[in-house]
Order: structure tokens, then C-alpha cells, then sequence
């Protein structure tokens, strides 16, 4: 009787298996690509930020979960050369901004999914220095690639510089509180 509840056991454990068919695929970091866009009146900046790793869970072919880690230290300036691009590099990983030696890594976590085949909206926790909200965003995925546009609102993070949400009389001298994010995960 022993052997039969053993068997029966493990039975269970194969046919769990090839029912519930669950893939983990790493995000390929050098590949993979996150590129900012801040605006502020008149004008704009762009440049890009690093993951350092990242998954994303399928089940049957869709997206079941994900979570990632950004490098918040690899915020780059792509739209300046020189002096000026070292100095907003400087200005944007200060504690006017992301205080990066503070808060070296940023984090993405998928909470929920309404999923269809290749396409989901997903609600995550966005933690940056430190702060956690939701965000919800529209992933597009399949051939190994997953991309999306994320709108966070800087405020909610607690940066501040040139933030009408802090700061009155800033006339034309103010930043806008949502930045975007364009990403590409290739997996």
C-alpha cells in the first residue's frame, strides 16, 4: 500500500508538472534597453538608464509575474555633449533628483495582470529612493521581446527640484513632474 500512495504521489507531481507549464525567462541586460525622457517648459532632455537584472514569468504563454532591478547609477544624458552633459548627469544623481549614492537601485514588481496573448496591462510597485507606489503600464510582448512607455510621476518619490508640486513662482522655470521611460526587454 505504501508503494502504491508513493507512486500516486509522484504521479501527481509529473502531471502538476506538464499542466501548469510556468517558464522563468532572465532578461538579457545587455540588450535589453530603458531610454528617459524628462521634459521642462521649452524643452526636453533624453538619456538612458541600466538594468541590473530582471525576469518575467509566463504561463501558457503569458505573462504571469516580472520584477526588476535598475541601476540608477547608469543614468546617462544623450542629448548633451561636453560640460553640459556632465554637469545634468551630475545634477540628475544628486539629491536634487535621484540621490543615486544614496539609493543606488531602483525596483519594478508586478502585482497584478489582465492579460491577453501578447499584449497585458499590468499594475506593479515602483520603488525609487526608497518610495513605493503603484504604477500601471501596457506591455506588448513576443519573439523574446517585451516593450513598453512608463509615465512616472516624480513627485511621488520625492524629487523635487523645479517641481510645481513643491515650489511656487517658478514661472517658466519648472520641470515637469512626469518623466517616461520607453523600455525594451529582450529575453
Amino acid at each position: 500500500m505504501n508503494l502504491i500512495f508513493k507512486s500516486t504521489v509522484v504521479l501527481a507531481i509529473v502531471a502538476a508538472t506538464f499542466t501548469n507549464n510556468v517558464n522563468m525567462k532572465k532578461i538579457n541586460t545587455e540588450k535589453s534597453t530603458a531610454v528617459w525622457t524628462g521634459k521642462k517648459f521649452g524643452g526636453q532632455h533624453t538619456g538612458t538608464i541600466n538594468l541590473t537584472s530582471g525576469t518575467l514569468e509566463f504561463e501558457n504563454d503569458k505573462i504571469k509575474g516580472g520584477s526588476f532591478v535598475i541601476d540608477m547609477s547608469s543614468l546617462v544624458v544623450t542629448d548633451l555633449e561636453g560640460e553640459m552633459k556632465g554637469k545634468l548627469e551630475g545634477h540628475l544623481k544628486s539629491d536634487d533628483f535621484f540621490s543615486t549614492a544614496n539609493y543606488p537601485q531602483a525596483t519594478l514588481d508586478f502585482t497584478s495582470i489582465d492579460n491577453e496573448e501578447g499584449y497585458a496591462t499590468i499594475t506593479a510597485d515602483l520603488s525609487i529612493k526608497g518610495i513605493t507606489h503603484p504604477i500601471t503600464f501596457d506591455l506588448t510582448y513576443n519573439n523574446n521581446e517585451a516593450t513598453t512607455t512608463l509615465v512616472i510621476d516624480r513627485s511621488k518619490y520625492n524629487v523635487k527640484y523645479g517641481s510645481k508640486s513643491f515650489f511656487k513662482g517658478l514661472g517658466d522655470n519648472f520641470i515637469y513632474d512626469n518623466f517616461e521611460v520607453e523600455v525594451s526587454l529582450i529575453y
